[in-house]
């Protein structure tokens, strides 16, 4: 195997091949340092790269498989590397937030969810570049280069997570950690064709810290495949000590659920987002393909989608509020970043929206009663170029930021789980790619029906030029 096709193999195969003695820990390690040394001054994946700390993790647990004799009883994940993003806390390693303020904020503590990632045998490549606290759906924060898409580097990998995105989609790790407050993680997964999650409320742990914005925001796994995302969402999963609302372990495991047969589901599928309007005619055009695909399998598809024009400003003002309960100076922040906090209310106004919020969810949450998955376009129209709304005002901003990822937040405001999967390009060449959103708690269904999406048109081929010069 070249190099090239380790550095794109799955996560999940990459174990095997450690378990089967084929490569070490340190080769992978070593492999993506150089990949990362040479790609990332274009890509602004990474804000930190832990080169010492991989290396020597990656040598230690090298030694421990040259002295293991039954390999099958190591972690899942053992010395597979993985990208952290750089809203996570991780021991040792500098946890900006995307703020350049904090660029040697350094963390005294591992989160709940890196202690996790950390125990499935993962080696940490480094920290992931994200938008100023997670706030915006590009990655471009001020004091920091621009995280740009490998599949055209004139263009946006998406936000927050886009560091990860960005990584993963150019081989510069198999793997990544992401959040999802708003579509942070569908959104970038939309823009560089790959699979991410955003799980149910309470399915992964915020501990030590808590969440601070009435559960909208959820950690989830990006990857190449649905496999890979599945375990990653195995690892993460789970209740911490003091988590204030939490989900039972499923039946089966997440990655046990790709393989399970499903019987006809009830679908239903839309292209047109109350209020925000029509999805472009490529973001309309998959959806559409997608459905043809479901009903070729055998399941029930019509079209439907709630109203969400009630959920759009109290949800403003919960993700508005996200920004000053950060703690951070203002001063330290961006103009934009500022003009948001500026716009958030008081704390009544924001107790306000949290219940607007809590009963809109409850309508959007009852349309399930009657269906199994809602098909969405993930985004409404493709990837915009890094720096394309600089000159607009901020009011000018915010309106082209909801008109482009409208399908997204609803899925924040009620917890609802949603896996974004790549489903085609553009005429740029750029990556697009539809959503599956289910009732509570139906992570496993919809991981089974992704599985059967994957195979019925796959994408783990799929690579971006630029990637395979290295």
């Amino acid at each position: 195997m070249n190099q090239v096709d380790l550095a794109f193999t799955p996560a999940l195969d990459q174990a095997q091949l450690i378990r089967k003695g084929e490569i070490s820990p340190l080769d992978l390690v070593q492999l993506y340092l150089e990949r990362i040394e040479a790609l990332n001054p274009q890509l602004g994946s990474y804000f930190t790269v832990a080169s010492e700390m991989a290396l020597a993790d990656a040598k230690t647990k090298t030694e421990q498989l040259a002295e293991t004799t039954d390999t099958s009883k190591l972690p899942p994940f053992f010395g597979v590397p993985i990208a952290i993003k750089d809203l996570r806390a991780v021991e040792g390693l500098p946890c900006s937030f995307g703020v350049a303020a904090l660029k040697d904020n350094i963390a005294e503590y591992d989160d709940g969810v890196i202690t996790r990632i950390k125990q499935a045998g993962f080696i940490i490549l480094g920290k992931s570049a994200t938008s100023e606290l997670g706030s915006l759906p590009y990655t471009e924060p001020p004091g920091f280069p621009p995280a740009r898409n490998p599949w055209n580097l004139d263009y946006t990998p998406g936000g927050s997570s886009g560091g990860s995105a960005a990584a993963v989609a150019a081989g510069l790790s198999p793997i990544a950690q992401g959040s999802d407050g708003g579509g942070s993680l569908r959104g970038p997964a939309f823009c560089c064709g790959l699979v991410a999650i955003k799980p149910t409320r309470g399915r992964i742990s915020y501990a030590p810290v808590g969440d601070f914005q009435s559960g909208i925001a959820s950690i989830g796994p990006m990857a190449r495949t649905v496999a890979d995302a599945a375990a990653l969402l195995d690892v993460m999963s789970g209740y911490i000590t003091g988590d204030p609302y939490w989900l039972p372990d499923p039946e089966i495991s997440f990655l046990e659920a790709t393989d399970q047969e499903l019987d006809n589901l009830r679908i239903s599928f839309a292209t047109s987002i109350k209020p925000m309007g029509e999805a472009s005619a490529v973001c309309e055009k998959i959806v559409v393909e997608t459905v043809q695909r479901l009903e070729g399998m055998g399941h029930l598809v019509e079209p439907g989608c709630p109203d969400f024009s009630d959920i759009v400003e109290p949800f403003k003002t919960v993700w508005q509020a996200g920004v000053t309960s950060a703690g951070i100076p203002l001063e330290a922040l961006s103009p934009m970043n500022r003009w948001i906090a500026e716009q958030s209310g008081s704390a009544g106004e924001y107790l306000q929206a949290v219940t607007k919020l809590q009963i809109i969810a409850r309508q959007i949450v009852g349309f399930f009663n009657n269906y199994d998955v809602l098909v969405l376009p993930t985004y409404l129209h493709p990837p915009i170029r890094v720096g394309e709304w600089d000159d607009l005002s901020y009011e000018e901003t915010l309106e082209n930021i909801i008109n482009w990822i409208g399908p997204c937040p609803p899925f924040n405001a009620t917890g609802l789980p949603a896996i974004a999967i790549p489903a085609g390009f553009d005429d740029k060449g750029l990556p697009v790619g539809i959503q599956l959103v289910g009732p509570p708690a139906s992570e496993a269904r919809l991981l089974a029906l992704a599985a059967q999406l994957e195979a019925a048109n796959p994408w783990i081929n799929n690579r971006p030029t630029i990637a395979t010069e290295v």
